[in-house]
């Protein structure tokens, strides 16, 4: 499977230049089982590495373009009275795909934004009272404009820690933008993307990810580090159950593309600040102080023993 892997890899990098750390990441957040959140300035690569790892599979995609006026119907589906039948008929919604690109999520209301919540987490919608499952594999990525930009809505405590990964892209060398420029040119775009796996193979590698050995001293490193955030002066809010699972889940998939049946302390080290950073909670004295959470995690990781 790591073939498998590594094809998926080269179609990202064929058409995003300098970014293999961020493609690998995206690989395993999908291994993981997990969605992912891309939070930069526009025109960096957002859109194209959420479109070229869809097209790399060959499953259902879809994509949502998130406006002001964007409803939750559009989302979930709505139930039609059909008159001939005269039954209710459930339309579906953006959602029911196995890959679906929510681009610029931030940009919709938050009544929208929560329509996504039982989707991401519990894998079905609910319309009407009747649940309607989502097909596996099921992955939701993201994309959004930072905060600051002008009509962008905050992303609810809860949905921001649904994202296993939140990832920055951030703006190429010049010699990346060289030969980004080089590509674009010879005609190298998403659209030439094929598909190198099938969505059988990818249900198949997230069954073994969860094989992954992990050893029990290695879970107690991750939680240490969750109850380090929960005791943390800097923070109001630590990371949560959900998020030492998504770390261990993360460590498993990290180690499966390196071809290991058994998780090594360098794959929590790899996946910890994409998976932790974005659920913490700054205090107000230091948000005033303008400390970052990657800081913060970082002193708290070198306050831990990293067991051998």
């Amino acid at each position: 499977m790591q073939t498998t892997v590594a094809k998926i890899l080269g179609q990202i990098n064929s058409v995003l230049v300098g970014k293999e750390d961020k493609a690998e990441l995206a690989i395993i957040t999908l291994l993981a089982g997990g969605h992912l959140l891309l939070e930069d300035v526009p025109g960096v690569g957002k859109t194209t590495l959420a479109n070229a790892l869809a097209k790399s599979i060959d499953a259902d995609f879809g994509r949502i373009q998130f406006t002001p006026d964007t409803l939750p119907s559009d989302i979930t589906g709505v139930s039609i009275y059909n008159m001939k039948s005269g039954n209710f008929e459930y339309m579906k919604g953006a959602i029911m795909h196995n890959i679906i690109l929510a681009d610029e999520i931030n940009r919709t209301s938050p009544k929208t934004q929560a329509s996504l919540l039982e989707a991401m987490e519990e894998r079905q919608v609910t319309v009407d009272h009747v649940i309607y499952p989502l097909e596996s594999p099921f992955m939701v990525i993201a994309t959004q404009n930072p905060i600051d930009f002008l009509g962008t809505y905050n992303l609810p405590e809860a949905q921001l820690d649904r994202f296993m990964m939140k990832l920055s892209l951030g703006y190429p060398s010049a010699e990346e933008e060289e030969k980004m420029i080089e590509r674009k040119l010879a005609g190298l775009a998403v659209e030439n993307v094929d598909a190198v796996a099938t969505k059988e193979e990818i249900i198949n590698m997230q069954q073994e990810v969860l094989k992954v050995t992990i050893h029990k001293d290695l879970i107690r490193y991750i939680v240490e580090i969750v109850e380090a955030t929960r005791k943390n002066e800097n923070i109001s809010l630590g990371l949560s159950p959900r998020a030492t699972i998504a770390m261990i889940r993360a460590a498993q998939a990290s180690a499966y593309i390196e071809g290991r049946d058994y998780v090594i302390p360098d794959d929590i080290m790899k996946v910890m600040l994409p998976v932790a950073a974005h659920r913490l909670v700054l205090s107000v004295e230091a948000r005033v102080a303008k400390k970052k959470p990657e800081e913060i995690l970082a002193s708290i990781k070198k306050s831990i023993k990293v067991p051998r």
